[in-house]
């Protein structure tokens, strides 16, 4: 009897926590659509950006142009230091969302320094600072709170002091790492290499459009399409891993819905198992009890 007490306790408390998981998915998937939109909205904008300036980068490093020699455009052979930006949650119950960027950004990390570079990191989301400084690796910025309620002006703080710091030639390079929105059921990692601006591939290069360059006219022009280019793209960073947050967060809860399911089941068919062993039993010792009296 006291085995199917514990069978049923186990049953509702799986079922609870059924519950907890399916009203998750559903919180999930509603923020999505709206993050979905968002990150949808800025892509087209983000992609374009980055052509043109791909574009003016590919130009100056083929012609030369002047005033626009400038270090953003300039491959560095040999870097001392490079920052590296990466956005992780500032939640769990995502699967393997955070895992999947602290494991790139590891990897970045042993790569650079097989190259005798110096790597600081700058980081966005509670889940991956708790990460390394579990790991007792020195973090060079934290931002909490940023990635679960991304604002272009928070945007522009983060990109804006890893910027400074390259103009300065305190570092030589600026890469931002994040986990961003594919579809509904799956996210994409995303490195993408800010400063130096790097050129198109060889096999975009047919792509590339007549633009001319006047940089004793257009300098001004190129510094605020440079500001743009750096606060964007920190900006669609933060939003388009959001969307892939909340895609993640809902396929796991979906499947631990899934999963609490079957163990209700499979719950069910042990309680049945053991209520029909215990009726079994009384049966046999009533039977039992009354043949002895005979």
């Amino acid at each position: 009897m006291s085995n199917l007490k514990e069978i049923k306790r186990k049953i509702k408390s799986v079922q609870n926590t059924q519950k907890t998981t399916r009203a998750m998915k559903l919180v999930s998937t509603a923020k999505l659509r709206k993050a979905e939109e968002v990150a949808k909205q800025s892509r087209v904008y983000a992609l374009k950006i980055n052509e043109v300036l791909s574009e003016i980068a590919f130009k100056v490093n083929q012609y030369g142009t002047g005033k626009l020699e400038s270090r953003f455009f300039q491959p560095i052979e040999n870097p001392n230091k490079i920052d590296i930006i990466f956005v992780t949650a500032d939640k769990g119950l995502c699967g393997g969302f955070n895992v999947q960027t602290i494991k790139a950004v590891k990897r970045l990390m042993e790569e650079y320094r097989a190259k005798k570079v110096k790597v600081r990191l700058r980081a966005v989301g509670r889940k991956g600072i708790e990460f390394f400084n579990f790991q007792d690796i020195e973090l060079l910025k934290t931002y909490i709170g940023v990635s679960s309620a991304p604002t272009y002006e928070k945007g522009q703080e983060i990109i804006g002091e890893a910027i400074e710091d390259f103009i300065s030639g305190a570092s030589d390079g600026v890469v931002l790492v994040h986990n961003g929105y594919l579809n509904m059921i799956s996210q994409e990692l995303k490195v993408n290499k800010i400063v130096p601006v790097e050129p198109p591939k060889e096999s975009d290069e047919k792509s590339l459009s007549l633009m001319e360059l006047e940089p004793e006219e257009d300098e001004k022009i190129l510094e605020e399409l440079m500001r743009k280019y750096f606060e964007y793209n920190m900006y669609y960073a933060l939003i388009d891993s959001l969307a892939a947050e909340h895609s993640a967060r809902m396929q796991a809860m979906d499947s631990a819905t899934n999963n609490a399911k079957e163990r209700v089941q499979a719950l069910n068919i042990a309680y049945n198992k053991a209520r029909q062993e215990s009726i079994t039993t009384e049966l046999i010792e009533i039977i039992s009890g009354v043949e002895s009296m005979k």
